[in-house]
C-alpha cells in the first residue's frame, strides 16, 4: 500500500510501503473489535456468550501474529528523506510489551467470560478489545503522535470499562474519578509534547534525540519543561506517587476482570510509554528524568506497600484493595530499572521487562482467584480467604503461590530472582540509596502477603463460614475461569523452574 509522492525534483518521496505482517497484533485486535461490536446487533440474547468466545479467539489470532515477528527486525510507516526515522518499529521491546498486553487481555477475557450477564456484552467486549489495540501498538510507537494516539486508544475504553456496571453507583463514580485524573494527567503530558515539538521541530523519538544533543541556549528551558511535563503523564499511568490516588478506589469499583487488566495491563502501558521517551527520545537530559524517577520510584513503593499494611481484613473488598495498593508498591520495583537507566545503559530497561511480565502472571493469577472468591462472597474481604484450603485446596495452594510470587519467596522463585535483578540494576548504577529503601519495602511487603498466605490454610473462626463455601450445581465456576487460574499457575510454576526464560531480558539490549 502506498501513498501518493511528491515528484518535485530534490523533494523527499513520500511513498511508504505498508509492513501488514508488523502491524498485526494491533490491527487484528482492532478488527475483531469492530466485528464483535456489529456482531451483537444480530445476536439473540440466548448467543450471547459467543461474543466473548469470538473475543478470546481474536487476541488468540493476535498473539500468534507475533511469532513470525520473532527476529525483532521490522519497521514500518518509515521517513523516506534519509534519516530511517520509522513510526511503528516491531522490535524486541515492542514484541515481548505486545506479547504481555494481549496475554493479559486475553486472561482478562476468560476472567470475563460467563460473567457479563449484568453487563451489555457488545460493548464490554468491543471496549477491552479497542483498549487491548491501543495497549499493543503502544510499545511499538516511535514518534510522539503515535504515542499520544496509542495511549488514548488504550485508556478511554478503560474509563468506560470501569463505569460499565449500570446503576452501581460505586462504579460510577470510580469511572468519573478514574476519566477526571486522567484527562488532566494526559493535559499536562500533550503540553510536555509541545514544547518537545516547538523545541526540536520533529515528532519522532530517535530524531528528537538527535536534536535535544544540541539545543539552543534560548530554548533550554523549554525542552526541559517539556521533558518533566510529559513524564509527569506517563507518571500518571504508571501509579507512581503522588499520582496513584485514582487506584484503590477505580479497582473496587471496576468489575473484578477490569481491576485485573488495569493492574497488569494499564501498567505495561504506561511503562512502556514512560521507557520510549526517556531511553529512545530522551537520553540527553537523564540528569533530569534520572533522579526524578528514583525519588518517584521510592516514594511509590513506600506508598504502595504501607497502605497495603494497613488494610483491615474484615472492611468490605479489603482483599481488593490490598490488591490495588501492592500493586502501587510494585510499580515502584517497576520504576528502579528505568531511572537506573540514566545512570548506566538501556540494558536496565531489561530488568524492568522481565519483572513485568512476572508481575503480570501472578497478579493475574491472584485476581483469578479473586474473582473465584467473589462468586460465594462479593463483599471480597480478606477475611473470607480464611480457610480457603478446607473447601477448595487447588485455589489456595495457587493463591498462596501467587502471594509468595509476589513477595520474592520460595517456591515463587521467579518473584525472588526479579527482585534481584532489579536490586541489582539499582546498585549497578550506584543508586545504593534507592536499593536501601527497596530492601526495606520488600520486608515491608512480606509481612501482609504472608498473612494472607497463612489465612489460607487457618481454620475459619468457630461460628463463621469459609470463604469459599461450597456451590450448588447452578452457582459452577465457568470453565474459562478455572482455565484461567491453571493457565496463571502454570506459567508461574514454569517461570520458578526455568527463570531464565525471562530473567534473560535483563542482560540484553531489546532496542
Amino acid at each position: 500500500m502506498t501513498v501518493a509522492a511528491d515528484s518535485a525534483p530534490g523533494a523527499a518521496s513520500l511513498v511508504q510501503s505498508v509492513d501488514w505482517l508488523a502491524i498485526a497484533p494491533p490491527v487484528i485486535a482492532a478488527s475483531v473489535a469492530l466485528i464483535v461490536l456489529v456482531a451483537d446487533l444480530f445476536v439473540g440474547e440466548r448467543h450471547k456468550p459467543l461474543l466473548g468466545y469470538g473475543a478470546v479467539a481474536g487476541l488468540v489470532a493476535a498473539l500468534a501474529t507475533l511469532v513470525p515477528l520473532r527476529a525483532g527486525d521490522r519497521s514500518t510507516f518509515c521517513l523516506t528523506d534519509g534519516s530511517q526515522a520509522c513510526s511503528y518499529t516491531a522490535d524486541h521491546f515492542a514484541l515481548v510489551i505486545q506479547a504481555l498486553v494481549l496475554g493479559g487481555a486475553l486472561l482478562t477475557a476468560l476472567l470475563s467470560v460467563g460473567d457479563t450477564r449484568k453487563l451489555p456484552a457488545g460493548e464490554f467486549w468491543f471496549l477491552l478489545l479497542a483498549s487491548a489495540a491501543g495497549a499493543a501498538l503502544l510499545p511499538a510507537a516511535r514518534d510522539l503522535a503515535t504515542l499520544v494516539v496509542a495511549l488514548e486508544v488504550a485508556s478511554l475504553p478503560a474509563f468506560a470499562l470501569v463505569g460499565i456496571k449500570r446503576g452501581d453507583r460505586r462504579s460510577s463514580e470510580a469511572a468519573l474519578k478514574f476519566f477526571l485524573s486522567s484527562v488532566v494527567a494526559t493535559a499536562v503530558m500533550l503540553l510536555g509534547v509541545s514544547f518537545v515539538y516547538a523545541t526540536t521541530g520533529t515528532m519522532h523519538l530517535t530524531e528528537i534525540a538527535a536534536r535535544l544533543d544540541d539545543v539552543p541556549g534560548r530554548f533550554s528551558t523549554l525542552a526541559e519543561a517539556g521533558v518533566v511535563l510529559t513524564l509527569v503523564g506517563f507518571a500518571f499511568k504508571t501509579a507512581a506517587a503522588p499520582f496513584h490516588f485514582w487506584v484503590p478506589d477505580t479497582y473496587v469499583g471496576a468489575p473484578l476482570p477490569i481491576a485485573a487488566y488495569l493492574s497488569v495491563v494499564g501498567k505495561a502501558v504506561g511503562f512502556s510509554g514512560l521507557v520510549l521517551v526517556t531511553v529512545i527520545g530522551f537520553p540527553s537530559y537523564a540528569d533530569v528524568w534520572g533522579p526524578a524517577l528514583a525519588v518517584l520510584a521510592a516514594l511509590t513503593m513506600t506508598v504502595g506497600n504501607v497502605a497495603a499494611l494497613r488494610q483491615t481484613a474484615t472492611r468490605a473488598r479489603s482483599a481488593v484493595r490490598l490488591l490495588a495498593w501492592s500493586s502501587v508498591g510494585q510499580a515502584g520495583y517497576l520504576l528502579v530499572p528505568i531511572a537506573a537507566a540514566a545512570y548506566s545503559s538501556d540494558e536496565q530497561i531489561g530488568s524492568t521487562v522481565a519483572y513485568a511480565l512476572m508481575y503480570a502472571v501472578v497478579k493475574l493469577g491472584a485476581f483469578a482467584v479473586a474473582a473465584l472468591v467473589a462468586r460465594s462472597h462479593p463483599g471480597n474481604r480478606l477475611s473470607d480467604y480464611r480457610g480457603l484450603y478446607a473447601t477448595r485446596p487447588l485455589a489456595a495452594l495457587a493463591m498462596g503461590f501467587f502471594l509468595l510470587c509476589l513477595a520474592g519467596l520460595p517456591p515463587g522463585v521467579i518473584g525472588l530472582f526479579a527482585k534481584v535483578t532489579v536490586f541489582s540494576a539499582a546498585v549497578d548504577a550506584g543508586l545504593g540509596w534507592l536499593a536501601v529503601v527497596m530492601a526495606v519495602n520488600v520486608v515491608i511487603a512480606l509481612y501482609y502477603y504472608l498473612r494472607w498466605t497463612a489465612a489460607l490454610f487457618t481454620a475459619p473462626e468457630a461460628g463463621t463460614q469459609s470463604g469459599t463455601a461450597p456451590q450448588g450445581p447452578g452457582h459452577r465456576v465457568p470453565a474459562p475461569l478455572t482455565l484461567a487460574i491453571v493457565l496463571t499457575a502454570v506459567a508461574g510454576i514454569t517461570l520458578s523452574g526455568a527463570p531464565q526464560l525471562i530473567l534473560r531480558f535483563a542482560a540484553v539490549s531489546l532496542f
